[in-house]
């Protein structure tokens, strides 16, 4: 039997493929006519009886292929590949997802099916790096069918599958696992509100009524445990809630409460949430104003977050409640936001490298402007109690309210006279 062929083989060569550029480079490459016949389309046709001229260089024929400088050693490569056995039992002949793109690229210009299928067959099994796969979504998709299943990774998901994850991330973002898992779930719930996000891209998903009553579902859940545990803890010794597991699972369920917020105002029904958390309000605020340890003040930072979300969608509107409900809100609310944020900022002042209690800039700021729309909504009477209980607290420096105290001055001075001019005989205060 034969030796092999070996490519550069001067010896045996029967032919020379010319590889040249523009910029003047120029190699000559002993080659085996058999080897490039029986592998490519373009070797086969320039080598063949009807290519009208054939060149000789070396004593042998030769050639020509032109090629860019930037492409040269792809080139190459693939001259050396058409030595080699391709049949999966190597799998680094490739020296990477780039030098494979190139190659690739070499075997469709070149007409190699051969090269073309390892190619694509070693690009579709690896990973990719992101400017890796920028590169293939630039070259691939107008290379043809053959190449197809490089891109199947990143084709578009129908819609039933899309469904089916965004189902399955929902309930294990809402559910109650072990803390080890807490980074997994924290990544879940991000995925789960950038699939429903109108950025640069259209949302991934949608959200019909299926979809929307199946979130309802799980936000019920999560608040039913939530509110078993405020019971459990009400009839326990106030002692208890400052344990360490304790802690914890506060901490996790207002972590989830402020996320939650998010997604379902990306889904426009706050309201599933918003009722559950009127409800619990004052129970909330009974167990987490008995513990003053430190650790309770980085709960009521949670807390604050999440009343700041609900608040908003109270205050502009989003969800319509009945004068009852606001003014209870309130009620709630404001003496605990005031009794926090000095709590909360001491800490800050005291241990400024604290990542536990890095607080958004605008939190503050923009819970006082949601106080004051809130108030500013409510019947005069009820405006002047709440205002009446801010000028006698001695928090009375946050939340701000001299906005709404002048509002309301300026509509109560003028009440008679506008109300006259609108007919007349409607009320005095």
């Amino acid at each position: 039997m034969d030796a092999p062929s070996k490519i550069g083989d001067r010896s045996t060569s029967d032919v020379v493929v010319r590889l040249r550029t523009q910029e003047g480079r120029d190699e000559w490459i002993y080659c085996h006519s058999d080897v490039l016949v029986e592998k490519s389309k373009y070797f086969a046709d320039r080598l063949s009886d009807n290519w009208p001229t054939c060149q000789i260089l070396d004593s042998r024929n030769c050639v020509e292929v032109y090629c860019q400088e930037f492409d040269f050693d792809h080139h190459v490569n693939f001259l050396r590949l058409l030595y080699v056995v391709i049949d999966g039992s190597v799998d680094d002949l490739w020296n990477g997802v780039k030098n494979a793109l190139g190659i690739l690229q070499v075997g469709i210009q070149l007409g190699c099916p051969y090269i073309v299928t390892a190619c694509v067959n070693y690009l579709e099994a690896v990973p990719w790096e992101e400017s890796e796969e920028e590169e293939i979504l630039r070259i691939v998709p107008g290379m043809g069918s053959e190449v197809e299943p490089i891109l199947a990774r990143l084709q578009p998901v129908n819609l039933s599958a899309i469904r089916g994850i965004f189902i399955s991330t929902l309930r294990f973002a809402m559910s109650s696992p072990p803390s080890l898992m807490n980074d997994l779930k924290s990544s879940a719930q991000e995925q789960l509100e950038y699939m429903v996000t109108e950025d640069d891209d259209s949302p991934l998903l949608i959200a019909d009524d299926d979809i929307k009553s199946e979130v309802k579902d799980c936000v019920g859940r999560l608040f039913s445990r939530f509110n078993n545990l405020l019971e459990e803890f009400l009839c326990e010794p106030t002692e208890s809630i400052g344990e360490a597991g304790i802690m914890t699972l506060f901490k996790s369920y207002f972590t989830d409460f402020s996320w939650v917020c998010q997604l379902l105002s990306k889904l426009e029904i706050m309201r599933v949430f918003l009722n559950s958390w009127v409800d619990a309000s004052d129970k909330i605020v009974t167990v987490i104003q008995s513990s003053p340890m430190v650790e309770m003040i980085e709960i009521k930072l949670k807390v604050v977050e999440v009343v700041a979300k609900v608040l908003e969608s109270i205050g502009y509107g989003t969800v319509i409640l009945p004068t009852s409900k606001r003014l209870h809100m309130l009620k709630v609310w404001l003496p605990f936001v005031q009794i926090a944020k000095p709590l909360i900022d001491s800490v800050m002042t005291n241990d400024e490298d604290s990542l536990a209690f890095k607080v958004d800039g605008e939190l503050w700021q923009s819970l006082e402007s949601t106080f004051v729309s809130i108030i500013l909504a409510l019947p005069s009477a009820n405006q002047a109690e709440i205002l009446t209980e801010w000028l006698e607290n001695e928090h009375i420096r946050y939340p701000d309210l001299t906005e709404a105290f002048e509002v309301w001055c300026y509509r109560s001075k003028v009440a008679n006279r506008r109300l006259a001019l609108l007919g007349g005989g409607h009320c005095t205060l």
